[in-house]
Formats: structure tokens, sequence, C-alpha cells
């Protein structure tokens, strides 16, 4: 990992994340959720996941569409 500018630049080009499909028992659970699939976008980090669009999976993957990187399934 480096800094390019203002730019974090990984030598990561996608990564698979699985997350449970409930949504925790603590809502820090979720924030972290939020958090992985933000700074995934932050890195331009694609994201490769099973499909699941509820709860913990389904934040990663909001965000991560959301924020612009290809959300491949």
């Amino acid at each position: 990992m480096e800094l390019n500018g203002d730019m974090i630049v990984s030598r990561f080009k996608r990564i698979c994340v699985f997350c449970g499909s409930s949504q925790g028992k603590k809502s820090s659970y979720q924030d972290a959720a939020l958090e992985l699939g933000k700074e995934l976008v932050s890195r331009n980090i694609d994201l490769v996941y099973g499909g699941g669009s509820i709860r913990l999976m389904g934040l990663v993957s909001q965000a991560v569409h959301d924020g612009g990187p290809h959300v491949i399934v």
C-alpha cells in the first residue's frame, strides 16, 4: 500500500468478503460492515461476494456499489 497524492493505492484489486446473514447482536457489527465497504471504496478495491443483499453482507455490498468500485457476484 502506498500513498499517491491523497488517494491510498493498494496492491489488491479485488477482495472476497463473507459475512453472516444476520445483523449481529451489537450495532458495532453493522458499523464495521459499513466501514469495510467505505474502506474498499476509498482504496478502489472491487468486492467479490456470494450475492447476499441483506443484513451485514448487504451493508458491505451496498456501500461498495454506491461508492463506485465493481461488485462481483
